[in-house]
């Protein structure tokens, strides 16, 4: 396959635009940085690798195949945005690094370490408390992908025991010690001392987390969003926090984004929340995953290969 054109817009190292040279053999690669694509650009490529704006993407000329850079993709899914072109995403390239977030934040949280750090930044000298543990408490996870994967690994290891939330049924594997449906959850809701989201925007995802779940959870329990913000209710979190049902709530994800300064999640003692930061590219090696993708699915386009992480656009 000759003559194609692919776009690159991941902000990638030396390293990395050899390899994808070395794959792309007679194709021409056009490397920017994602702030940096216009029309133009992107008019130009029968390939593009990396997230830009779906508006860009939906009039893209040539666009044959959009490889994502992330492993969400709901905005991108639709088919006025992509018609019959393909849409791949990059599932699989950051279970470590937001997994080894999430479960940090809720080290954290069963530490009250988020409160003494208040303490400190008030130059105050007390005591929080009574603190939790991860080895006898029962940590659910919902989503049960790579990401949900790495963290039932992480929370195994250290012996909490585990319950899995999917879609479908698969083999249960050795680190979660349940596997249930997500038609299940909210009988599963009132044994868990940590629930932890990993859950993808969807229409049936949309506000699941709301008063109904909330009241289900057991009584000074952890609620931990690292799958995306429209899944929660913040409305009826804030009210499960007031109130002290919850004994607090870690969020790499809000809806909207950022977060409004005026809103009351921020100034919650009780809530930890980092600004969507867990599935970049601090630790490094997401990078070198996000590329491995791109890199054997761009050698499987060029060879007429079907395609890893391939998405339904509906």
């Amino acid at each position: 396959m000759k003559g194609k054109t692919i776009l690159t817009v991941i902000p990638i190292k030396e390293k990395h635009r050899e390899l994808l040279k070395k794959i792309a053999k007679d194709a021409e690669i056009i490397f920017c940085r994602p702030e940096e694509v216009t029309q133009e650009l992107a008019d130009q490529a029968e390939i593009i690798l990396g997230n830009i704006p779906p508006e860009i993407v939906k009039k893209a000329k040539k666009l044959e195949w959009l490889q994502l850079n992330s492993a969400g993709f709901d905005v991108y899914a639709k088919e006025e945005i992509m018609g019959d072109r393909l849409l791949t995403s990059c599932s699989g390239a950051y279970g470590q690094t937001v997994s080894e977030h999430m479960f940090a934040m809720l080290l954290a949280m069963q530490k009250k370490l988020h409160l003494y750090r208040d303490d400190q930044k008030a130059h105050k000298w007390g005591d929080q408390g009574a603190v939790t543990s991860i080895s006898d408490a029962t940590v659910m996870i919902l989503g049960l992908g790579d990401i949900g994967k790495h963290f039932a690994r992480l929370a195994h290891a250290l012996g909490a025991y585990v319950i899995g939330i999917k879609r479908t049924y698969s083999p249960c594997p050795e680190y979660v010690d349940e596997l249930h449906l997500q038609e299940d959850i909210k009988a599963l809701l009132p044994r868990a001392d940590a629930v932890v989201s990993f859950l993808p925007s969807s229409e049936e995802n949309r506000g699941m987390f709301d008063k109904e779940y909330f009241d289900l959870m057991k009584p000074g329990s952890f609620f931990l969003n690292g799958g995306r913000g429209d899944t929660v209710s913040a409305e009826d979190l804030c009210q499960a926090l007031k109130e002290g049902r919850l004994a607090g709530a870690a969020l790499d994800v809000t809806d909207p984004e950022p977060l409004p300064s005026e809103h009351p999640l921020w100034d919650m003692p009780q809530v930890f929340i980092t600004p969507h930061v867990s599935g970049g590219y601090h630790l490094s090696v997401t990078l070198d995953n996000v590329v491995d993708i791109c890199a054997e699915n761009l050698r499987r386009y060029l060879s007429g290969k079907e395609l890893r992480n391939l998405v339904k656009v509906e």
